[in-house]
Order: C-alpha cells, then structure tokens, then sequence
C-alpha cells in the first residue's frame, strides 16, 4: 500500500519505509489541488509581468537584476547547471531516496509554485528506482541545500548521473530505461526544487534512526557488562529513577532490569562490593540523558520533515508572494549537532566499560586482557586501544557545526547554518559508536566464556539469548586470533540490529 504524501502528516518511520524498503509513494487528491492552485498563481503573477524574486529576478546578490518573461526557462535551467558545485562522496541511496521524498512532501503543501507535472516525474524516479548521484560535500545549510540538491534536480532535466537497478548512469539514460520523461523546468520551478533543508534533514532522519537503535544496543552491552563484572543491580531500581525524573534515564534503567532479570552473576547486592564504578552504576543516567537528547531531535525531525522550506514562499489565498528565510537550517544544525553529542556519549561510556572487563586491575578477577595465555597472547589488549581512538576521534566530528559561519553570495547570505556537516558528522560518529559498543560486546562475552559453564549458566535469559546469538558467528577467543575480523562481524550485527532483536525475542519490545 503505497504512503500518501500531503506535506503535512508525513512521519519518520514513513521516511525510513520508503528510504530503506522502497515503498511507494503517491501524492493525495488535496495536496495535488493545492500544488495546482499554487501554480496558477505564479502562472497569473507572470503575465502581470510581477517583480518576484526568483521568478523574474536572478538570485542571491542578482535578485535586484530583472528578467524578462522569454529568459525564465533559462534562468531556471541556469540556475540548476551553475549549482551542481557539490563534491565528495556520493550519498548512500537510502539518504538519496529520502531527499527526494521529503522535497516531494514539501512541495506537496502548495506554497512552492511548482507544476503538479513536475512533481509527478519527480515522484516516479523515486517510485521506480532513479537514484540521482549526489555529492556529499557543498552546503552551507542556508540558502539550504543549495549545491546537492541540484545534483538531484540534474536527472530531473536529463542530466547528471544517477543509479538504477545497480548501475551508475548517464542521467538521460536512466530516465529512459525507466519510461520517464525528463522535464524542461518552468518558471520558479528551479528554485523550489533546490532551496530547502532536505539534505541534511534525510541524512539526520537516518542517523537518528539508527541512533534509536543504538540507545537499546547500549543498555543490552551494559547489561551483559554487568554479567561479565558481576554487577550490582540495586541501582537500577525505579525508586532511585523516578525521584529524579527524566524519562530516559527511567527508561534505561527498566532496560536494565529487565535485560538482566533471571541472572544469577549480576545480583542486588554483591558481599565483595558496596558499588559499581560510575560506568556501570550511572548507565541509566548516561545512557538516560542521550535518549532524552535523541527524542528531542526526533520532535524536531518531525517538524522540518513536513515544512515548507523553499523561498519565496506562494500564499495564492491571501494573493502574497513573501520573501523569507525558511531555508535556514539552524532548527536542523542545532538538533543534529545535539544528535552527535548524544551519541558520542554512549561510545565514550562503552569504551570505559570494555577497559574495566580488560583491565586486570578493575576486571572482578577476570584473566588480564581477558586471554588465559597472557604474555604469549596479547587478548584484547589492543581491541581497547580501537576503541579509544574512535571515542577519541568523535570528540573532534562533535564539536558543533552551528556555531561556525561564513557569509557568502557577495555577503547577501551573511550567516549559514552548516547543518548538512552537523549532519554528515554525526553519521560518522554513528559509525564509530556502533563499532566502539562492538568491543564492548565481544569483551564482554569473552568475560562470560571466562567465567566458566558456571558464568555462561549464570546468564539472564535475555543476556543469555543475545551471548548464543554472538556465538553463532564468533567464538571465544582460547589463542589470538586476527581481531579484525571478529570486530567486523559485531559491527554488522549492530547495524543490522540483531543483538537487540536477540535480546527483544526473551524480553519483548525493550524501551
């Protein structure tokens, strides 16, 4: 059943169906009647022979430079050719599929002036697989996503490059493979398909996706952790949780409880120990507060993803054409920089959780660098070392990029967002998190095959579903072997989100 797009009610997990699974998409009866009477609008406007900015002006620092009816197909087609100035890697096609829906939902609101005929083309591409080939690098955030997204807009008219059915193409040739004619852009039709936030924003949507994802993984590394260390469960109860008050912190905390139900090596209280260190007695606090941060950018993801975001803006009722600002990306720049924070801190706890399972000094009498044959074999000695140097790096990919700026367009756009970076960085610092709760995992379960048949026995049932499902694909390390190789395989079980599944199948949905 395909999702119906009215550029108001579209919702996150919607984004992901159609970005990850390929779901279709069709616009709604309403939204297409707005989009045509936006239309004619502009069209009226155009034979009124009407200074709009954008429609019969250049732009940016030409905006006072006239043009006249004959030049607007130019101007727009100019306008697309003279932005494609993006550069780097190309997005994933899950972040390309996602561009192209949002700017289809926000030009479903009928305030772009659009055609209804090019939206549709552009909709089909998204239905039948035509992936334009999109540079990472280029936006300053403001006047939005300027330079990819007319890398996306090049297929539009039969240019560029794209991807269809897993070949890179000439963009005329996929078009036609596909049955779809490439459009010839009208008047403001240029501008409303490239001046808008929805680079950044589908590059967020995804990474605040898998950061949801991550924050269960978290709890689930703490909690088997907490095997391995023989933790004290007593602080994860609701009592100490709820006199604080924040619901992820009362959130983690009933992950943990539940995660950790059943077990016999994680108990209440522990006769050789009064409390855990702050890694493992302030998970819920730690964990709590990045889970707090990560539903404060899904409420704002949720906002920008049914926003109009293009300028000048179409009021067709109130017979207005208004030169705004909604372009400007500071509302994304600051939840996604806030993204990055949130979830840099549950790499950087893991990291001092794997270092106490490693450490002979804080390990519960665990064997050093969790190897029986210490000085011949190294263990994990260097898997910590990884994981430090992606906390390490994440330190620098966190620092905000909202707060930097740089005018441009001969100083007319004199303040910039820079949230496509806070995007792209925060992406990466998912990579690094996800491979540093890696380690964590594998330390872990080499900790619990180090306690014995009595340790693995030990287990929770949850704890004990996700140890079987690791040692499907990986062993307990008994001599060294090339680490490389097994931290791949956990890195894949994260993003794949098999170790929360494995533990969701004893407990149930976790929160």
């Amino acid at each position: 059943m395909a999702i119906v797009i009215d550029g108001q009610n579209l919702t996150v997990d919607e984004v992901i169906r159609v970005a990850r699974k390929g779901e279709p998409v069709e616009l709604s009866l309403e939204a297409r009647a707005a989009v045509k009477k936006a239309r004619d609008y502009v069209d009226k406007k155009l034979e009124e022979g009407a200074v709009i900015y954008g429609l019969t002006t250049g732009f940016g620092k030409f905006s006072d430079t006239l043009i006249s009816k004959e030049e607007t197909a130019d101007l727009q087609r100019n306008l697309i050719i003279s932005h494609t100035c993006a550069m780097g890697d190309m997005l994933p096609k899950e972040a390309v599929r996602a561009v192209m829906l949002l700017r289809c939902n926000a030009l479903a609101r009928g305030n772009s002036g659009i055609r209804p005929q090019t939206l549709d083309t552009l909709l089909s591409m998204l239905n039948q697989g035509v992936h334009p080939q999109i540079p990472e690098k280029g936006s300053l955030g403001a006047s939005g996503d300027l330079a990819p997204l007319s890398h996306m807009v090049l297929t539009l008219i039969g240019e560029g490059q794209a991807e269809y059915q897993g070949q890179i193409l000439p963009g005329r040739e996929a078009m036609k493979l596909a049955g779809i004619q490439p459009v010839e852009l009208a008047a403001k039709e240029g501008l409303a398909l490239i001046n808008g936030t929805q680079v950044m924003t589908a590059i967020g949507i995804n990474v605040l996706w898998d950061a949801q994802n991550l924050a269960r993984t978290a709890d689930i590394a703490a909690a088997m952790t907490a095997e391995a260390l023989r933790g004290i469960k007593k602080a994860y109860d609701p009592k100490v949780h709820q006199v604080r008050g924040h619901q992820g912190q009362q959130d983690s905390a009933a992950n943990l409880l539940t995660l950790l139900e059943g077990s016999r090596n994680a108990k209440d209280v522990n006769p050789n120990k009064v409390q855990d260190p702050y890694s493992l007695r302030c998970v819920p606090q730690i964990h709590g507060a990045s889970r707090d941060a990560i539903e404060y950018v899904y409420e704002a993801v949720t906002r920008e993803i049914n926003a109009v975001t293009d300028n000048p803006l179409i009021f067709p009722d109130e017979d207005e054409v208004i030169s705004g600002g909604n372009f400007h990306g500071q509302p994304m720049a600051l939840a996604f920089d806030f993204l990055k924070m949130a979830i840099s801190e549950f790499a950087s706890v893991s990291e001092r959780r794997s270092e106490r399972l490693i450490n002979p000094q804080l390990s519960e009498g665990l064997a050093p660098f969790l190897t029986k044959h210490g000085g011949v074999c190294s263990g994990f000695m260097i898997a910590q070392y990884a994981a430090a140097s992606m906390v390490s790096e994440n330190k620098i990919y966190a620092h905000p990029a909202c707060v930097d700026s740089i005018p441009s367009s001969g100083n007319q756009e004199d303040h910039v967002s820079m949230g496509t970076t806070a995007a792209r960085t925060a992406a990466m610092i998912l990579d690094n998190a996800q491979k540093v709760l890696g380690i964590e995992l594998f330390a872990a379960s080499q900790g619990i095959w180090l306690r014995g048949e009595r340790g693995i026995a030990g287990l929770a049932p949850a704890t004990r579903s996700v140890y079987d499902h690791i040692r499907k694909t990986v062993d307990p390390v008994d001599r060294d072997v090339i680490m490389h190789d097994e931290l791949v395989k956990f890195d894949e079980m994260i993003k794949k989100n098999e170790i929360a599944e494995a533990a969701e199948r004893i407990t149930g949905p976790l929160r």
